[in-house]
């Protein structure tokens, strides 16, 4: 579990993405209701919990692609949250992978790879191309650089647009659910490829519904109801013994969903938002779920 430094920011490089007291609101809908943490140089951090609980509007707000109602948010210590913030400078520093891929469908593979580099960070053509044929390569698409992302599956665009992201030599990477879109048997060369990057250092933030790979890759996973941080920790706490009533119902349902408890999950959304009415009139769950009760052991 982390805690929020009281210096803010901490003036510690490491600390490569600070969110602090972070509230985004939709008109009168509150999305993101207080959210503080920390994610550090190298760190794996996966954002897990039901939708519409606010994890991609978290990541969003990281690099400003939606603004913040309050709250502030540094990244490598300069404060992209300030009015008077260099914003596309220090977007820079992060690249971003979206559910939908949003490659150019006009350019090909390498272009796409390349037309950051050259028309933001002014890299020379040749350079640029050099740069992208060996992110190409780490991806596994070295051999389609001139391929259009129309002739590739959802797998290869998604790997196209981690080049992308890497070939304008960033410092951290933010994943907005980058398989959901995908079937499922193309979802595996994608997830390959995000645990390389894990392997190499390369700072991640990562809005997923995959429990495999938050289990196997992440360094801390949080998982996310209401607009809140339920729960935060190693994955061996939140995903394989959680403490939480409601992490452990939304693991249930996600993991074993033939034999969840109809209603548990409603129920526990309920109670955890004040709404004890709706809570007792709703279906209640497992009396092994209730917070007072005994632990019934890991989850793995």
């Amino acid at each position: 579990m982390t805690t929020t430094p009281t210096k803010i920011p901490t003036g510690n490089r490491e600390d490569e993405i600070q969110i602090y007291d972070l509230h985004k609101s939709f008109g009168d809908l509150e999305v993101l209701k207080g959210i503080s943490t920390v994610v550090h140089r190298g760190e794996v951090v996966c954002v897990i919990g039901p939708s519409g609980s606010g994890k991609s509007t978290l990541l969003r707000c990281v690099n400003l692609l939606e603004e913040p109602t309050r709250g502030r948010i540094f990244i490598l210590n300069e404060e992209i949250t300030d009015p008077d913030a260099d914003v596309d400078f220090i977007r820079t520093q992060m690249g971003m992978v979206f559910q939908q891929f949003n490659l150019f469908p006009h350019l090909t593979v390498l272009e796409n790879c390349t037309i950051g580099q050259t028309q933001v960070k002014k890299v020379p053509k040749d350079r640029a191309e050099k740069i992208a044929r060996e992110n190409l390569t780490k991806v596994g698409l070295g051999d389609r650089t001139d391929a259009y992302p129309a002739q590739l599956s959802g797998g290869m665009q998604q790997r196209v647009a981690i080049a992308r992201a890497l070939s304008m030599d960033v410092e951290m990477i933010l994943f907005d659910e980058p398989t959901s879109a995908l079937d499922p048997e193309l979802v595996g060369d994608v997830l390959a490829v995000m645990r390389d990057l894990a392997t190499e250092g390369m700072t991640m933030m990562v809005v997923t519904h995959e429990m495999a790979f938050a289990r196997e890759v992440a360094d801390r996973v949080i998982f996310m109801d209401g607009g809140v941080i339920v729960e935060e920790g190693h994955p061996s706490q939140v995903i394989g013994n959680p403490q939480e009533e409601r992490t452990r119902t939304f693991l249930q349902r996600v993991l074993d969903p033939t034999h969840s408890n109809p209603g548990a999950e409603d129920a526990a959304h309920a109670r955890r938002h004040g709404d004890e009415e709706e809570a007792d009139e709703g279906h209640l769950p497992d009396p092994a779920l209730r917070t007072d009760a005994p632990p019934r052991g890991r989850l793995f």
